[in-house]
């Protein structure tokens, strides 16, 4: 939802769809480390492919903060590793009562179908 001039995030009442939400996070991300925007694909880890490190990872918060006028929890946002992390972990922030995955990198992959062992009883 974008209305003419600026766009005040935090006092928007509807529900903000994730492209509109990826859109102004990837604007937030190349306005404030001078990234070219063809860079910012959801697969893009923010250290092996945007070159952020430890200390951009404060003004990474900071500039989602004064974007969206949130406050970001620090231990959830240490744990953003990708483009695509940030974009749900802003839109769970904006959006607290809609269902968005939880950060991809962050999951532990579990063995889908792994047999049993056979057992067989000793002659």
């Amino acid at each position: 939802m974008k209305t003419s001039g600026s766009t005040d995030w935090g006092m928007t009442m509807a529900v903000l769809q994730h492209e509109e939400i990826k859109n102004a996070v990837n604007a937030a991300i190349a306005k404030e480390f001078e990234i070219d925007p063809a860079r910012l694909v959801p697969s893009a880890d923010l250290m092996k492919d945007l070159e952020l490190d430890s200390l951009d990872s404060v003004d990474l918060i900071a500039a989602l903060e004064r974007t969206f006028k949130v406050k970001c929890p620090e231990k959830e946002a240490r744990s953003l590793r990708s483009l695509n992390d940030i974009h749900f972990f802003v839109e769970r922030l904006l959006n607290p009562n809609a269902s968005a995955p939880a950060i991809a990198s962050a999951a532990v992959p579990v063995p889908v179908d792994v047999p049993s062992p056979v057992t067989t009883p000793a002659p």
